[in-house]
């Protein structure tokens, strides 16, 4: 099963990719969303081999991912690698420069599942796919737009 979003953000390339691999910003979010968040590795920056244990309730269960940068090419693209009971994810963020200002992000995320009750969760996503993929393109809106702002106070 796949999810797939763009968003068009008034910044440049290089500056993004810095706000798109500052971990640290989005290990606060999940936080602040109730999630339990471990960083596992010591990398001082970003890079591959950054690597995350984060745990939180799905649907009325605990649910455990190991989260991990598999790719990171920069300024263009950070791919990374999730697993959780049964079911496993790869994510692609991709940057594309529009002009010298403006930078389209690309994401995608790929599920598969390996356990009968991880199938059962898929499909009942499956079910839900297209409120999940408006979640997902709010998502990456209000994103953008948090990246604009941030991006207009350092400038």
């Amino acid at each position: 099963m796949e999810f797939t979003g763009k968003n068009d953000i008034d910044v440049p390339i290089d500056h993004l990719f810095e706000m798109v691999t500052n971990f640290e910003t989005f290990e606060r979010s999940a936080l602040r969303r109730g999630a339990e968040v471990t960083r596992i590795d010591d990398l001082i920056k970003p890079g591959i081999g950054a690597h995350w244990q984060i745990g939180f309730n799905f649907r009325g269960k605990q649910r455990d991912v190991d989260l991990q940068v598999v790719g990171f090419e920069r300024p263009n693209e950070l791919t990374l690698h999730a697993k959780a009971t049964g079911l496993s994810s790869d994510i692609k963020i991709e940057l594309v420069p529009l002009s010298r200002t403006r930078t389209r992000l690309q994401f995608w995320s790929g599920l598969s599942a390996s356990s009968l009750s991880a199938r059962l969760l898929l499909q009942s996503l499956k079910l839900a796919r297209s409120n999940l993929s408006a979640k997902l393109n709010k998502r990456l809106s209000k994103l953008g737009r948090e990246m604009e702002e941030r991006y207009a106070k350092q400038s």
